[in-house]
């Protein structure tokens, strides 16, 4: 197997695209799509976002005045709608407005709900820090609201009902999900009890 070092970039591909939004000081919603957003936390439930802080992002400076801000999942049906968040700016144009998305306030943070998404993530603020270009944003989510369409009967979100967007940072590029390959934990737990029993030979 050959390798080739590469030039130095930010490696995020696959990553899901999620919609934040957040007040401005005039308590007017904006939203902004990003890609660099993870799960951080099990205990408290926390995600940790970042968003570009060398260009001039209303969506960050609404989050640092607010303190809260909504994760919001587009879905695959609603790609074109979360690429405008993402290139146009709240600067210069209401973008939901622009796209008909509507809002509602959150139930238990000061930021907006969009409500055509069908999966959102109330978040209060617990830490932020500036690493090299981006703004890393860490909020512990008090809120989860969800669309019943996702939902089945234990209440557990399904991924296909969902169909999140996934951005590939090396193409520049949208895709679903595909085809579920395996189950988590359980795979590597048979592997490892095969580990054990050969060792044990």
């Amino acid at each position: 197997m050959t390798k080739k070092n590469l030039k130095l970039h930010a490696i995020v591909a696959p990553a899901q695209t999620v919609v934040v939004s957040a007040y401005d000081e005039d308590k007017k919603a904006d939203a902004c799509t990003l890609s660099f957003y993870t799960m951080s936390s099990h205990k408290p439930p926390c995600v940790t976002i970042a968003i570009n802080a060398t260009a001039k992002r209303k969506t960050l400076k609404s989050i640092l005045n607010s303190g809260a801000f909504v994760v919001g999942y587009p879905g695959t049906d609603q790609v074109k709608e979360a690429d405008y968040l993402g290139v146009e700016s709240g600067y210069n144009v209401d973008k939901l407005e622009k796209i008909g998305f509507t809002t509602s306030d959150g139930q238990c943070v000061n930021a907006p709900i969009i409500n055509e998404l069908r999966l959102s993530l109330e978040c209060e603020v617990i830490h932020q820090v500036t690493i090299g270009s981006h703004t890393q944003i860490t909020g512990e989510i008090k809120n989860i609201q969800a669309d019943e369409s996702i939902l089945n009967d234990k209440d557990n979100i399904l991924l296909n009902q969902l169909k999140p967007i996934i951005y590939d940072e090396e193409s520049f590029s949208y895709y679903d999900i595909g085809d579920r390959v395996a189950d988590a934990f359980k795979t590597g737990a048979a592997l490892k009890r095969f580990f054990i029993k050969d060792d044990m030979k």
